[in-house]
């Protein structure tokens, strides 16, 4: 990307509405392309650790810039950072994968991995996963790599534990999540250096490990 993704972006959120939006389409869809074009990049050198990426493309993966306001009390029709979303299944939160947020804000920017909004029955599964599998989940959690790539859990999480479950449960703090996720804040510059396609690459696949944990938990008998 380059650097005017940044200032296109803070204009949009300035003016988030469809008659400015119009007059600036064409300056958007330039940088709509070069974002395709990066995570095309991005998804062939994943495919080297993760060959089910060889079969996406950037543009099955990245996200529409409108957002769906028909529940949401903000009506702004825009979205103000381009997105993309990677997983063996392409781009869902049906199964554990990646999401890309290049934005202007720091604190939301970054690179993020785990699954987003599983079902009750997904969750329900993962979470004997975690219980009857604990020595495996902890080792991949608390790898000093790990943990320094993704530092700190994202999502959604119960101030309790689950109905069912012991109190004192040792793996209390990983079964009251709901979204079962880490992230890696950046700057809003990363996305401009040459090299990031590299650097994400090397961070989601020191990632794998837990997707791998999810996915398998999830699907495989």
């Amino acid at each position: 990307m380059t650097p005017e993704y940044i200032r296109f972006l803070r204009e949009l959120r300035d003016n988030n509405n469809r008659p400015w939006f119009k007059l600036h389409k064409e300056e958007f869809d330039d940088l709509r392309a070069q974002w395709i074009a990066d995570i095309d990049t991005l998804i062939a050198k994943c495919s080297q650790w993760e060959p089910a990426f060889g079969m996406l493309s950037g543009k099955e993966c990245v996200y529409r810039i409108y957002r769906d306001t028909r529940f949401s009390l903000d009506k702004t029709p825009y979205k103000t950072h381009f997105s993309a979303g990677l997983s063996p299944k392409g781009r869902t939160n049906a199964v554990a994968g990646y999401y890309i947020s290049a934005g202007f804000e720091e604190g939301f920017t970054g690179i993020y991995g785990g699954i987003w909004n599983p079902d009750a029955a997904m969750l329900r599964k993962l979470r004997h996963a975690i219980a009857d599998n604990d020595d495996e989940f902890n080792e991949i959690i608390n790898n000093p790599e790990f943990v320094s790539a993704f530092p700190a859990w994202c999502g959604r999480s119960l101030k309790t534990i689950p109905k069912g479950w012991p109190k004192d449960h040792p793996m209390a703090h990983a079964l009251r999540l709901i979204d079962i996720g880490r992230e890696h804040l950046v700057a809003p510059e990363f996305f401009t250096q040459p090299d990031w396609t590299d650097q994400a690459s090397h961070l989601m696949q020191i990632f794998k490990p837990l997707n791998d944990f999810i996915n398998y938990s999830l699907f495989e008998e």
